[in-house]
């Protein structure tokens, strides 16, 4: 099947870089490319079949070009109009580059569902957040990095509340307890969902106000979850079943992507509770020893990211000839009460003793990806230089 073009869509800022393209694509139902790092953000393909292909973020190395069918995504468009009630009566907001897998999800759906669109890249996030109010949006997609700037974007407009908005969908990372609290407040009639997935899966689960903390939700409706354990380990690699996986990679490859019959795993360990909730522990490809203990550096960023003063946090790690490996975290505050004393003692009330980083720099800025991801690859060499 091809991407449909819903017949009451507009496209509310139409000289967004990419935008007459994918337009055209979707008219046409050619093959659709999207790429973060070239000059242009969408290009056309051939017709015959249709296909999508878009970079994964690259938070750990070289980019690598995913391919899909469009039917990939289209049942989930059916999902977003019948558990969300979204129709052609609503108006997404984006606020990243088409080239941004989140921001060209959103907006293929959109224009499916005949819903108008207005994508915000180039604006900054006062202009981001006037627009939303002008446009009367009513569903946004954002990474939390994008949202946390539209908050600060909100208060320097004075704006103090946007009742208009009915879905905020974040994806990409985690939101801190203090960002969607803000985000409540920002957007009073609001409900905020988390999607846990990647450009290989799609959707695997989505969080909502019922989520316990730490969990990133519950399944996505037709997702299906095997977790391999091994040793009585209570976490395990997780396989998923579903129909939104992507066709394979067009260019690239990376090792901890496996198939086992429908079952596709990307590396991810994690554990389900008794009410079907999942937790997260990491990648497997990121997973060190320190002591001879498992450590997960992502345990360590949902750790700190529980600090009201903690803007982004990222974990690399350098070999150690006493404990194998030890742990550099990154810290991206302008608190000056947030120090690498106070960063400590909180890792060491939350986190395993081999999990509480020795080295912690707290920073202006942690450099990003365009996918609005910590850039780890540059942190390694940053660390690397430091000797």
């Amino acid at each position: 099947m091809k991407f449909t073009l819903g017949r009451h869509s507009e496209i509310l800022t139409p000289d967004v870089p990419g935008i007459d393209v994918l337009f055209d694509c979707l008219r046409r139902g050619a093959t659709i490319k999207a790429s973060q790092s070239a000059g242009e953000p969408i290009a056309a393909g051939g017709v015959r079949p249709q296909w999508l292909m878009c970079e994964t973020s690259g938070s750990s190395g070289q980019p690598k070009v995913i391919r899909r069918k469009p039917d990939t995504w289209n049942k989930s468009f059916a999902i977003a109009s019948d558990r969300f009630s979204i129709s052609s009566d609503d108006t997404y907001a984006t606020l990243g580059a088409l080239g941004h897998s989140l921001t060209l999800y959103a907006t293929v759906e959109a224009l499916s569902l005949g819903a108008d669109i207005c994508s915000l890249t180039n604006l900054g996030p006062q202009r981001q957040v006037r627009a939303v109010q002008s446009f009367g949006v009513s569903i946004l997609y954002a990474t939390p990095t994008q949202l946390s700037l539209l908050l600060k974007g909100a208060a320097l407009a004075q704006i103090s509340a946007l009742p208009h908005v009915r879905h905020i969908f974040s994806g990409g990372g985690k939101l801190s307890s203090r960002v969607k609290d803000a985000l409540h407040r920002l957007f009073p009639a609001a409900h905020v969902h988390e999607i846990f997935g990647a450009s290989e899966t799609s959707f695997i689960t989505m969080s909502d106000e019922n989520t316990p903390p730490g969990s990133v939700g519950r399944l996505y409706p037709g997702v299906q979850l095997r977790i391999a354990t091994t040793d009585n380990a209570s976490a395990g690699e997780l396989w998923v079943a579903s129909p939104y996986l992507f066709d394979g990679y067009e260019a690239g490859d990376h090792p901890d992507t496996q198939w086992d019959g429908a079952y596709l795993s990307i590396g991810e360990m994690g554990y389900m509770d008794g009410n079907g909730y999942l937790f997260l522990s990491g990648r497997k490809n990121r997973m060190v020893t320190v002591a001879d203990t498992n450590v997960f550096p992502e345990e360590v960023e949902r750790c700190v990211m529980q600090l009201d003063a903690a803007q982004q946090c990222a974990v690399v790690t350098a070999p150690d000839k006493k404990r194998g490996n030890r742990l550099i975290c990154f810290v991206q505050s302008i608190d000056e009460s947030l120090t690498p004393a106070v960063v400590h003692r909180h890792c060491q009330m939350i986190v395993g003793q081999h999990s509480v980083p020795k080295d912690i720099r707290i920073v202006d800025k942690i450099p990003m990806l365009a996918a609005g991801k910590p850039d780890l690859q540059l942190l390694r060499e940053i660390v690397a230089a430091d000797g």
